[in-house]
């Protein structure tokens, strides 16, 4: 490469033909939007598709034209779907145009949001004031963006950890406290908070899943009493991990109980709130949500009920020194000055684990603003709404029964498969399931409820309707008399 060459156009000429080329991909991820409706939801991946990464190292250039008319012809149709209206498997949010344009001008900007004084920064903590003041916590309170929910609880985890034990134990270790950690969440919570205990060195099984009452809530007494033994048995309890949404059914613990009882104890609450805690946002549903504002650390998802696209999860801690104390390192490469560049200090590398961060911010800072909490709010309530319309069509569809309460959003239901065992009913189910996804009509996912395979719909996107809701019923009924109906 010569000094005067770069990886940008070379002459005005060259600009030109990238920005029409540019606007030739705006308009096509539009057109893709715009005309969801008319596409499957999913389709299965040709093996000739497959075998199309499987190229060797590129030595030279290629077209961008070129190359984008592989990403329509074998990138673009072969996605999960969940920007459809019909994709209801897992929880998945459907993203918005508006924050896809925001995410191309923060590729543009190229901003790392590690640290140093820049205006990007300032739109992060605008989103950490904007969270603040919606759960309620005080000026104390910091946190960031970070990938998901996942890295969301282990942040909270890390915190407390260190809350517990001391900034010590970051230089020292687990061993050096002479003393066993011990947690507590739900048996309904999600895999993630296990995993946050193995990465941060307690161990796994030292997170104590505790029973859930008929509402698929955690016991709350049961909790009391699992926190008693263990401090009975020598052990140390730091942490117990509510849950506002849960992975299966979409239950909120009793945020309130749990959160005095942590402070009877002195334990740090923490609340997995991946897409529940947004439910803040929707009037008649934050009520349900009594107690959030107990808490010491909140993990949620701008991803998933607030469309913000992938990735967006967030950090919310109540008081943001702890972060500071679970986190923040000197080092001579990052040192902070009062004016200049490297002002700014505490950088949001002092409250998580990445230095190289990306602007996150950006795309939901667009979103709150284009669309407003009241019509993001309106969105979460109303796919609560049609996941009730769905539990009154199950409950009048002989074909179809309910597996467990509408909490939220989430519906799990499977279609009756007379003279079949168990084992064979689950069986027919799960084959119930490919073959919706396999039809492109509509993708449901599953999940285990009261022992038995559940066809799972967690309705998320903004832009499922109760045409959409219907066309699932009608397929999982058409497919399952197909099959296995004697009648």
């Amino acid at each position: 490469m010569t000094d005067q060459e770069t990886l940008d156009p070379e002459s005005p000429a060259q600009w030109q033909e990238l920005r029409a080329q540019g606007h030739v991909m705006l308009d096509d991820i539009f057109d893709y939007l715009e005309h969801l409706r008319e596409r499957p939801v999913w389709q299965p991946i040709p093996e000739q598709v497959r075998e199309a990464f499987h190229e060797p190292l590129p030595q030279g250039p290629s077209d961008l034209a070129t190359v984008h008319d592989q990403f329509m012809k074998d990138i673009l149709p072969y996605a999960v779907g969940n920007a459809h209206p019909g994709f209801m498997a897992w929880v998945h949010g459907g993203g918005t145009p508006v924050g896809m344009l925001a995410e191309m001008l923060a590729a543009g900007l190229n901003a790392n949001l590690g640290g140093r004084d820049q205006i990007p920064i300032a739109v992060e903590r605008q989103v950490v004031e904007w969270v603040r003041d919606l759960f309620g916590f005080p000026d104390s309170a910091n946190g960031l963006f970070v990938t998901g929910t996942s890295m969301a609880n282990l942040v909270g985890v890390l915190a407390a950890r260190t809350a517990a034990l001391g900034r010590e134990v970051r230089h020292q270790g687990l061993l050096a406290a002479h003393r066993q950690l011990v947690a507590y969440a739900s048996a309904g919570a999600h895999g993630c908070l296990a995993k946050a205990m193995d990465m941060a060195g307690i161990g796994a099984d030292l997170l104590r899943l505790v029973p859930m009452n008929e509402r698929y809530e955690m016991d709350v007494a049961a909790l009391a009493a699992a926190i008693l033994a263990d401090k009975k048995a020598g052990f140390s309890p730091f942490l117990i991990a509510a849950t506002a949404g849960s992975v299966d059914v979409g239950a909120i613990d009793d945020l309130a109980a749990i959160g005095r009882l942590a402070r009877e104890q002195q334990l740090w609450f923490h609340v997995d709130g991946a897409y529940g805690a947004l439910a803040m946002l929707a009037p008649e549903l934050a009520p349900r949500l009594e107690g959030l504002g107990l808490a010491d650390s909140i993990a949620f998802d701008f991803h998933k009920w607030a469309q913000v696209p992938y990735d967006a999860g967030f950090i919310l801690a109540r008081d943001g020194r702890l972060l500071e104390d679970a986190f923040a390192a000197d080092t001579a490469y990052l040192k902070r000055e009062s004016r200049g560049m490297a002002a700014g200090s505490p950088w949001p590398c002092d409250l998580g684990p990445d230095l190289s961060r990306g602007f996150r911010a950006l795309k939901t800072w667009f979103t709150i603003k284009v669309y407003g909490a009241e019509q993001l709010g309106r969105s979460i309530s109303r796919t609560c709404e049609l996941a009730r319309y769905m539990s009154r069509q199950i409950e009048v569809m002989a074909e179809l029964e309910l597996l467990a309460p509408v909490s939220l959003n989430i519906v799990c239901f499977r279609y009756r498969t007379p003279g079949l065992d168990a084992a064979g009913a689950d069986r027919a189910n799960a084959e119930i399931v490919i073959a919706l996804q396999e039809s492109g009509i509509a993708a449901p996912s599953t999940t285990t409820v009261g022992g038995h395979l559940a066809i799972r719909a967690a309705i998320v996107n903004h832009r499922t309707r109760t045409g959409d809701i219907d066309a699932l019923l009608a397929a999982t009924v058409k497919f399952g008399d197909s099959r296995y109906s004697p009648r």
